[in-house]
């Protein structure tokens, strides 16, 4: 009997891993992956149900850690990167750098590497601003110390006390490569994950990493279709088969600009480009700047044009679309946020 009972364990065991590899087999990624960040911790309050809520979920997600939470927690670091999560930095006080001097920023900077890498061994490559502020002397220093700056596509407004069901709604707008903004420290953002979970496997997403090149979402083992930055001009490989070139030929296309962060001095938005009744093979963005305004960053396409005169067409990767398919780039500038009226034409 009781080699009967060992036996049927042994078997069930089996059974589970068996499903769970054939679950994770048969993940569908064929959209693509999107990056799932969550800043300001770690909490020893909430930070373990955050990681055990994503494992539960089959997600990974990469942490922007404020450096004096890392520094007076280093078990939950750690515990973020034995859960498979990936580990950035956020400033060690999660100050207004844009307001401070070089040597403050230095060191709000380097002292969040060291409590790192103290907690883990290892150093982290990835950079997030407070607030979402950035300048051309923070970038400076981010680059000396080997940081790439990721800001976001979609904020979950978690922070500004959005419920779980509009978390849920805000991160149904990623698309391929983008990124979203979520915190450490709220119930509701653990809350959605179950149905964020459900929501990209429904869209054959997938929570992928974001590597310093090119700072967008790609598969956790760094492959993948993604969106470039433009710090890594080259192409990435080409869309699954499951979504065909369309037919040459020509039709009209739409375009809508969207500002998803502002702060002193600059701002980012999104672009998205929609075919029309027909198919395109490529598009091409113009607009003028109704002020100062001028592009310091972008992704996803190639500017063109001088002054406020702005032209921006596709990638060689993201200009074929099917009737009514959309896709989009998106831009870091300075100046006052504005969002101009935009011209699209096809090809």
């Amino acid at each position: 009997m009781l080699a009967a009972a060992l036996a049927g364990v042994v078997t069930a065991a089996l059974a589970t891993v068996t499903l769970s590899a054939t679950a994770a087999q048969a993940a569908d990624c064929s959209a693509g992956y999107v990056g799932l960040t969550y800043d300001d911790g770690p909490n020893p309050s909430n930070t373990t149900n955050l990681l055990n809520t994503l494992k539960a979920n089959g997600l990974r997600a990469t942490f922007f850690n404020i450096g004096q939470n890392a520094q007076n927690n280093q078990s939950l670091v750690r515990a973020q990167v034995d859960a498979g999560m990936w580990v950035g930095n956020h400033s060690y006080t999660h100050p207004h750098l844009t307001q401070m001097s070089s040597s403050q920023i230095q060191s709000e900077l380097q002292r969040t590497q060291q409590a790192i890498q103290q907690a883990t061994g290892q150093a982290p490559k990835l950079f997030r601003p407070p607030y979402g502020e950035t300048n051309y002397t923070l970038q400076s220093i981010e680059q000396q110390l080997g940081l790439k700056e990721i800001i976001w596509d979609v904020d979950s407004q978690d922070w500004n006390g959005a419920s779980t069901s509009q978390i849920v709604q805000a991160a149904s707008r990623l698309q391929n490569g983008q990124i979203i903004l979520m915190h450490d420290q709220y119930a509701t953002t653990v809350q959605a994950i179950p149905q964020i979970a459900a929501n990209l496997r429904s869209r054959t997403l997938c929570a992928g990493m974001i590597p310093p090149p090119p700072g967008r979402a790609v598969a956790p083992d760094g492959s993948g279709p993604a969106s470039p930055s433009p710090s890594n001009p080259q192409s990435p490989s080409p869309s699954p088969s499951s979504s065909p070139t369309p037919p040459t030929g020509q039709g009209g296309c739409t375009a809508t600009m969207e500002t998803v962060n502002a702060w002193t001095g600059g701002f980012q938005s999104n672009v998205t480009v929609r075919a029309g009744s027909s198919a395109i093979r490529g598009w091409t963005v113009t607009w003028s700047w109704p002020g100062s305004q001028s592009i310091s960053q972008l992704w996803g396409g190639v500017q063109s044009g001088s002054g406020s005169s702005i032209t921006v067409r596709n990638e060689s990767w993201n200009g074929s679309l099917g009737a009514s398919a959309s896709t989009t780039f998106g831009f870091v500038a300075n100046g006052t946020a504005a969002t101009p009226a935009l011209t699209c034409s096809a090809s």
